[in-house]
């Protein structure tokens, strides 16, 4: 089973690189199976991370709350777990 794990925190005005950077400069332990990070308008940044494990596994590293200069309200978390994976694969040019 995978559990997803979302962080998403929006910047105070001008300061959406400085809380990307921020975001992706902090070293989870252990780290993660995947972990992306997107950007937003309105300087918003989301991170999601994937781990071996369930909704209720404790102990999985969460990025932490940045300082009240980055950000303009509280970080939103929420969990996810894995109901169905697809995948899809894009056909070679050669085989259509």
């Amino acid at each position: 089973m995978t559990v997803a794990l979302m962080w998403e925190a929006r910047a105070v005005e001008g300061k959406g690189e400085e809380l990307l950077a921020w975001a992706g400069g902090r070293p989870l332990d252990p780290p993660p199976l995947r972990r992306e990070t997107f950007r937003a308008p309105e300087d918003r940044v989301l991170v999601i991370t994937w781990w071996d494990g369930t909704y209720d596994t404790p102990g999985l590293p969460e990025l932490p709350e940045p300082g009240e200069d980055l950000v303009r309200r509280a970080v939103h978390r929420w969990r996810f777990e894995t109901v169905e994976t697809v995948e899809t694969f894009e056909a070679d040019a050669a085989e259509v």
